[in-house]
């Protein structure tokens, strides 16, 4: 019965309580429906606009949402999900949001500060000794807030992760291997790899994966019961999106895979969702933390995410004269900046096919979400937030969109052109050095991976992570991969030893070259035991070769440090200062009797004792 639950309404239990309490409910009605009303006034040639600009930019679809205060007033899809099936993008379609992702791993990381598993700004070895950096000034300084504002000095390294199948806890374990490209806190580097780590770190320290602590913490109490991290789990819904892209060369757009290899790099960008649910975290965004009259998300971790940490230049304005946006900084998991005068925050994605932003102004308590189907058509994202923005500020509306499609088109025909002269450089008429057998083999790079190449016919074939081409000979010891139309071409400039064996790889990855060196077959370690022992020079004198299991052999001299031995081939070795010494072993009906080093001066044999 209802006495028995202690539901009554207490102090507003008389007629004339009651009556204001419903006159308070309606009222609240009529404010919100006066509020979209002044939206749709304000939106008045929006529809307009955004077909324009559908048509001019040739896109698929685009998503738009606004929230107002605490309630998403408009809310709408143009165009299409699937464009080849013609089916409309709605504000249920589905869509991989991907750096948009950032913030919420961000919070997720704020709510275990919060309660004292993590701090904001201590080295984060001291609360996660597990990680390891790639020197010990990074161990004793990195903090969760370096890492979570670019300021690291890593530079991104995306080919680490970008169609691998590294798990987290394995690209958690490659960041000892990511060189800094600039000192700790002086220069804004974008690092997806940096996000992942403190997805992992959050998995640490909370006992559940990140996946689950965003699901429970986030999307349950936001009702987002769709929103998932998965294409698969985003195919079981109705309504999703499908990715295109425009040819390079021309504007016919086409149908391109979903982009799936998500799991190692989701707290950086795997979440997967829509107008309607997006709509819900932006309102607890802008009403610190709370949706529904829940306190969902910690205002406090939330105002840390805001508060800028690193600045970036104005090159916008200096570089092309736009100075509407300007003093940027990022904070964690979002950008700040002046727009035209207002406090904006916000943050874009970009994965295969799909975009998105997620913005608001915090001062004026206006939101904005825009997802877009196909990557020549990212720029809509800022385009049309801004318009929107200045309609519902009764500004005049700046030309974004000719501004970036003037860009957009000049780039294009640039490209086309570049393709064109492309093998300028190449040297006619040279032959490999090598029998195209002596390339083949796997090569490693201890960051990015095993690069193979097979050898199919009479051709090199090119294995990185999920890419498969065949390769071409350029000139010399160079073979380039086919100008694929959406990635591109990868060129690889094979190196010799001084023994003249094919025996590393150079390819330009990112922002630098990586070397994959030749990974020699494997040894066992009965063998590696049994090569151990004590030799003699030809003087007399004794040295040591030793084994240890999981590091392998070292030389050892009396008086001199151990130095580690390297597999070449064979029973081949060398000492990681010299590539020109090799030491060889004898073996004679499986014994070893004795070791051979050879110089650029001579041979030289060690007895074994």
């Amino acid at each position: 019965m209802i006495c028995e639950g202690r539901f009554n309404f207490g102090s507003i239990a008389n007629p004339a309580r009651i009556a204001l309490f419903v006159f308070a409910l309606v009222a609240l009605g009529v404010g919100a429906r006066a509020q979209e009303a002044d939206v749709a006034k304000k939106l008045q040639g929006f529809d307009a606009y955004m077909e324009q600009t559908l048509k001019d930019w040739n896109t698929p679809g685009v998503g738009v949402g606004i929230v107002v205060q605490d309630k998403l007033v408009f809310a709408k899809g143009y165009g299409y999900r699937d464009y080849e099936k013609k089916l409309r993008f709605t504000t249920k379609t589905m869509q991989p949001i991907a750096s948009n992702s950032k913030l919420f791993t961000a919070v997720a990381a704020g709510m275990l500060v919060d309660e004292g598993n993590l701090a904001w700004d201590k080295p984060i070895r001291d609360s996660v000794p597990e990680i390891q950096f790639y020197n010990d000034q990074l161990n004793s300084n990195v903090t969760l807030r370096d890492m979570l504002s670019h300021r690291t000095g890593v530079t991104r390294h995306d080919l680490i992760w970008f169609k691998s199948p590294f798990t987290r806890e394995e690209l958690f374990k490659k960041l000892k291997y990511l060189e800094p490209q600039e000192p700790i806190r002086t220069t804004f580097l974008y690092n997806n790899l940096m996000f992942a780590a403190v997805g992992q770190i959050i998995e640490i320290k909370s006992g559940r994966k990140w996946e689950d602590f965003v699901r429970e913490r986030i999307f349950t109490p936001l009702d987002m019961s769709t929103t998932c991290y998965t294409i698969a789990g985003m195919l079981k819904q109705p309504d999703y999106g499908v990715p295109f892209r425009e040819k390079r060369d021309s504007f016919e757009l086409y149908k391109i895979p979903y982009y799936e290899d998500t799991e190692g790099v989701a707290p950086a960008g795997a979440i997967i969702s829509n107008i309607d649910e997006l709509s819900h975290w932006l309102i607890a965004l802008m009403n610190e933390g709370k949706y529904d009259g829940k306190q969902v998300l910690p205002p406090g971790a939330l105002k840390a995410t805001l508060q800028p940490a690193i600045a970036l230049p104005n090159a916008g304005g200096e570089a092309l004269g736009f100075w509407e946006l300007i003093n940027s900084a990022y904070g964690m998991g979002r950008w700040t900046a002046s727009y035209r005068g207002k406090l904006l925050t916000y943050h874009g994605g970009d994965l295969p096919g799909f975009h998105s932003q997620i913005s608001f102004m915090p001062n004026d308590k206006i939101g904005v979400i825009v997802l877009v189907i196909s990557d020549h058509s990212a720029p809509l994202y800022n385009i049309v937030s801004y318009n929107v923005y200045e309609r519902l500020l009764g500004m005049d509306q700046t030309p974004w969109s000719q501004r970036q499609l003037q860009q957009r088109l000049a780039n294009k025909k640039a490209g086309t052109e570049a393709r064109a002269k492309a093998g300028g450089d190449r040297v006619l008429n040279t032959k490999p050095s090598h029998a195209l057998a002596d390339y083949a083999g796997e090569y490693e790079n201890a960051a990015y991976g095993i690069l193979k190449i097979g050898l199919q016919g009479d051709q090199l074939q090119f294995g990185f992570h999920e890419f498969h081409f065949p390769m071409n000979h350029f000139h010399y010891d160079r073979f380039d991969t086919p100008d694929d139309e959406q990635y591109g071409k990868f060129s690889v400039t094979f190196r010799t030893n001084p023994q003249g064996d094919i025996d590393s790889a150079v390819i330009s990855l990112d922002q630098a070259e990586a070397v994959f060196n030749r990974k020699p077959e494997a040894l066992d370690a009965i063998l590696l035991e049994k090569l151990a022992g004590v030799y003699l020079t030809p003087s007399k004198v004794k040295f040591e070769v030793r084994y240890q299991p999981g590091t392998g052999l070292s030389i050892a001299f009396l008086g001199a440090p151990p130095q580690k031995l390297i597999h070449v081939k064979g029973m081949q070795f060398r000492t990681p200062l010299f590539a020109d010494d090799i030491y060889e072993f004898v073996l004679e009906n499986g014994q070893v009797k004795a070791l051979k080093e050879r110089t650029p001066s001579g041979e030289y044999t060690f007895q074994r004792q």
